[in-house]
């Protein structure tokens, strides 16, 4: 697992010579609806296990949550189950509020 800062990824994101990832959010619907990275597919933490299969282990994966705590443990559970690519983003959704979309709500 990478880690990955929220300014490296909205690089990523804006590179047009590099394929775009998996943006996976692992927070709770409600922590969604509130706010979410344009792009991201929510899979609850609780779900991702079951939901895995559905998955490519082998695309690029940048787990995100509102910290970088579930996501972190999240990544290392991915990694686990075999997939070769994935990032924890640094500091979450907060982190990229801060320093990359200084419009998206917080919580």
């Amino acid at each position: 697992m990478e880690h990955l800062s929220p300014r490296e990824l909205r690089a990523w994101l804006d590179d047009p010579g590099r394929d775009k990832p998996l943006l996976l959010d692992v927070r709770e619907i409600w922590e969604y609806d509130i706010c979410h990275i344009d792009g991201s597919r929510l899979v609850p933490m609780r779900q991702v296990l079951e939901q895995a299969a559905a998955l490519d282990p082998q695309m690029q994966t940048v787990v995100i949550c509102h910290h970088g705590i579930r996501s972190y443990q999240i990544a290392k559970v991915l990694e686990r189950q075999g997939f070769s690519a994935v990032y924890n983003l640094t500091g979450g959704v907060e982190a990229w509020a801060r320093e990359v979309d200084t419009s998206m709500p917080t919580y």
